[in-house]
């Protein structure tokens, strides 16, 4: 019989043994072994059981265990030191506060908003990367004591559970959470009661929410849930799944996330007294909305919407994970409209007001459409991709929000990823393990190899179970994979351009190369297709079906149910981590990262993080094809699967099983030499740059100090100020006018002794015909009419750099040199309403070059002179050197 109610039933500590449940809430636990050890000692069965989940272990233990172990003295001492251990990691001064010691101007805290967080298998609220990313963000964070809050969802179904079908067709099942089940606890009120977050809906509806509170070191992290007796059926059901549903339900999970998610911050502070967060950190467009609800805080204590939304730019900080437009959620604007403004949330702000800043309004932009990450990046202040290569694609991506600039100066920064690395070091990979002699440090990949091979037969052998085979049918699963062969590991979610069965496109060649008699080579696939994407289900589906060929299937499987548990046991054991999307669009791929910090080598397409830091010391690059090839999808995958295929017989193979000074196979007793070197310069150069607290303190440096300081700047008078000085200057740009340029002279460099060189004529003429010689200066002079504007509006600058063969400055090569007015006898513009400016320019290097002259607003409190998307350059027929601009 079904129940009709269902209840937790959680032990009731002794006393004594009170401090369990702290440590067991703590999710420190996740990357601690010391504190994973002390829970598995408790009842190792227990621990088994629960899948090494501490909560789960305690729920599992009898009274008797309990009442025995709160009489054991040995016991409670080894639990007071435990306790102890986790006060001190948690209350110790770490780096940030000592940076904050010396340079006074740090955050008094961060407040972190995302979608998702990969914490642990245990809190199961992630679908892949963004989610890992955040969790581990939190994590490093913590470890280097900086004040950050997360804030996200508490999905009741979390992400989907992946099977499957006889026929290899993935299935989805969707596991029932209980929060009382997860190691969560309600943020009560004074009076005990749970602490409530109210959303207004259109037609008199509510959206209600409960904030359940997760301890991930010393980062608090707030949870909403809608599953609450107030609300109505369905808006109890918009917190049910991670990217379920579509539409309104997204909206209102993206709604409640951010509105939601500043009052659960605030609520948190109050009933804590945590200090209120400076800066906000919205990880991806999700979270859009919290800029809003902080403008709707400023609109209460009597800040206008322009000046508050220059208060809350300060704060406010987008980092985009998306490299393109597809990516990037966007809700028709009748919906937009329906759910604020006078009916609906943020009352005080209009509906067009909101509208605006979500809005389209580029060349190729939909203007029915509302765009998350358009409304994210016009209330932030500042804004970052996750790559170097990806902040290259995001400039390019988001240009149009930033007209008349070159995508090199549109303010989009970038912070390459990192990951926590007490999270994805294997345990079995010790401290030092680089400076192991040769032979040691191989027989250690292989032990780590050898618990691969038995985690994959083991899971392997579990999946056909759940495809309908019996036990007698699968004696042959114990023979698959060998603790001595080259392992490829493969797991990443499953879109289309991460391209999971690029392998099989000469699967002749694959199964040369899997059952080669000297080189074999072994590969270990896994991932999931988002539920509504069947080309992702097809591909899976084509993968699986050529693993289960009994000619194969002993080289190459697929795992189901991709997840941080399994993810945990693939780096370390694997030898090699392959990736291989259609460039650029992978925006970082944080896999690869942590195979990295188990000594496994990287075998990638030049996409990402690896695009920056790939050396053949260790790792390989996958050649794209480039050109026309690129331009034809089937064509491109044959090039470079053919690549792909070359690499691994050529190169890889040979690397892994050429014994150092003679022949025979890696478990012959010889060592790779050569391979062991990679391995050892993967530990020591790559390793500490992919690790997510040199990911955090550059955020700290870069975004969250910067951003704090301009947020105790624009108080709210200063921010009026500022919204002033911007409608002012939006309303008299278009009387900027620049020309005419003169280059009035050559110093350091003959042109011949020609007289025009010096007027406004020779200007017209391209540098490189002057015979403009290295190291020399050419003087600028420009006139520019300023309208209403005066010079303290304004800076004037002489772009200057080799050109390409469009006539136009490259941008990574340009130079930017501010000109400085010349005052005249009245101390002011001319007769006809020009100021002079001037100043010089060197080239810095042989070849074409040109100039040209450009007029950006100037304000103190703008983080980049492009901020206000406005820039004035002289008429294409004005002769300013050879045309082009930043």
């Amino acid at each position: 019989m079904k129940a009709i109610r269902r209840f937790s039933v959680h032990p009731v500590l002794p006393e004594p043994l009170r401090p369990l449940s702290e440590l067991a809430h703590n999710l420190r636990w996740s990357w601690h072994p010391p504190t994973r050890r002390f829970f598995r000692e408790l009842d190792p069965e227990a621990w088994r059981l629960s899948g090494g989940d501490p909560l789960r272990t305690l729920c599992g233990l009898a009274p008797s265990k309990l009442a025995q172990l709160a009489s054991d003295r040995a016991f409670l001492r080894r639990l007071a030191v435990a306790a102890g251990d986790l006060h001190d990691a948690l209350s110790e001064p770490r780096w940030y506060q000592r940076e904050a010691e010396s340079t006074g101007d740090l955050p008094r805290a961060v407040a972190y908003f995302s979608p998702e967080f990969g914490l642990t298998g245990a809190l199961p609220q992630y679908s892949g990367g963004l989610g890992i990313l955040a969790g581990d963000h939190l994590k490093a964070a913590g470890d280097l004591g900086v004040p950050l809050i997360g804030v996200g969802l508490l999905y009741r179904h979390g992400y989907f559970r992946q099977s499957l079908s006889h026929d290899g067709r993935q299935q989805e099942h969707y596991p029932v959470l209980d929060p009382a089940e997860l190691p969560l606890r309600l943020l009560r009120e004074e009076d005990g009661l749970p602490v409530r977050i109210a959303l207004r809906l259109p037609g008199g509806r509510s959206l209600h929410a409960h904030v359940w509170l997760a301890r991930v070191g010393r980062v608090p992290l707030l949870l909403l849930d809608s599953r609450v007796e107030a609300n109505a059926p369905s808006e109890r059901e918009v917190t049910d799944r991670l990217y379920g549903g579509g539409g309104e339900h997204r909206l209102l999970q993206e709604m409640l996330l951010g509105i939601g998610g500043v009052r659960a911050v605030r609520a948190y502070c109050r009933r804590t007294g945590h200090p209120a967060p400076e800066v906000f950190h919205t990880n991806e467009g999700h979270a859009g909305f919290l800029g809003l609800e902080r403008i709707r805080e400023l609109g209460e204590q009597g800040v206008e919407f322009a000046a508050a939304l220059e208060s809350v730019r300060a704060g406010n900080i987008f980092t985009t994970h998306t490299p393109v437009p597809a990516g990037i959620d966007r809700f028709e604007t009748g919906l937009i409209a329906a759910h604020f403004g006078e009916e609906g949330e943020l009352a005080g702000i209009a509906a067009d007001d909101v509208l605006r800043l979500g809005a389209e309004s580029y060349p190729g932009g939909d203007p029915g459409l509302f765009n998350m990450a358009v409304m994210g990046l016009r209330l932030a202040q500042r804004a970052n991709g996750v790559s170097t290569l990806h902040g290259e694609v995001s400039r390019t991506m988001f240009a149009g929000l930033w007209p008349g600039f070159d995508a090199a100066e549109v303010p989009i920064a970038s912070v390459t990823n990192g990951v926590h690395a007490p999270t994805w070091r294997s345990p079995g990979m010790p401290d030092g393990a680089a400076e192991l002699p040769d032979a040691e440090l191989w027989a250690l990949r292989r032990t780590l190899r050898e618990r691969l091979v038995r985690e994959v037969r083991t899971r392997l052998r579990a999946s056909w179970l759940e495809r309908g085979a019996t036990d007698a049918e699968l004696g042959w699963t114990e023979g698959v994979f060998d603790p001595d062969v080259l392992t490829i590991g493969f797991a990443r979610r499953v879109p289309s351009y991460k391209r999971l069965t690029l392998m099989l496109r000469d699967r002749d060649r694959l199964t040369r190369l899997l059952l080669h008699p000297e080189r074999p080579v072994q590969i270990v696939v896994a991932g999931k297709a988002h539920p509504a994407d069947e080309g992702g289900k097809e591909l899976i589906q084509e993968l699986v079906r050529f693993a289960d060929d009994p000619r194969v299937r002993h080289r190459i499987v697929f795992l189901p149910d991709y997840g941080m548990r399994m993810a945990q046991a693939l780096y370390p054991g694997c030898d090699v981590w392959l990736n291989n999307p259609l460039r650029p669009l992978e925006a970082c791929g944080t896999s690869g990262m942590k195979a990295a910090l188990n000594g496994c080598l990287n075998l990638s397409v030049l996409d990402g993080w690896w695009d920056e830091w790939f050396d053949p010391d260790f790792g390989w690059a996958v050649p794209s094809a480039d050109g026309a090839a690129a331009a034809d999808e089937d064509r491109r995958d044959g090039i470079e699967a053919a690549a792909l295929y070359g690499l691994i017989e050529d190169h890889v193979a040979p690397c892994f099983y050429e014994p150092g000074g003679g022949s025979g196979g890696a478990g012959g007793g010889d060592v790779p030499v050569r391979w062991v070197e990679m391995v050892r310069r993967t530990l020591t150069r790559l390793g500490p740059k992919v690790q997510a607290e040199r990911m955090v303190r550059e955020y700290v440096e870069r975004l969250y100090a910067p951003a704090a300081r301009a947020q105790r700047e624009l108080g709210a008078e200063a921010a009026r100020e500022l919204a002033a000085w911007k409608a002012r200057v939006r309303a008299k740009w278009p009387s900027v006018v620049v020309g005419p340029v003169e280059h009035a002279g050559l110093e350091g460099h003959g042109h011949g002794g020609d007289p025009e060189h010096g007027e406004s004529a020779g200007a017209r003429e391209p540098v490189e015909a002057m015979g403009l010689g290295l190291g020399s200066c050419l003087t600028l002079r420009a006139r520019v009419a300023l309208g209403e504007l005066s010079p303290e509006d304004v800076e004037v600058q002489a772009v200057a750099g080799r050109v390409d063969g469009t006539g136009r400055i490259a941008g990574a090569d340009a130079v930017r040199v501010p000109l400085k007015p010349v005052t005249s006898a009245g101390g002011g513009p001319d007769l006809e309403g020009r100021w002079t400016y001037e100043g010089t320019v060197t080239p810095g290097r042989t070849g074409p070059f040109g100039y040209t002259v450009r007029v950006l607003p100037a304000h103190r409190l703008l983080a980049s002179g492009a901020e206000l998307g406005l820039v004035a350059v002289p008429p294409e027929d004005a002769g300013a050197g050879t045309a082009g601009g930043a």
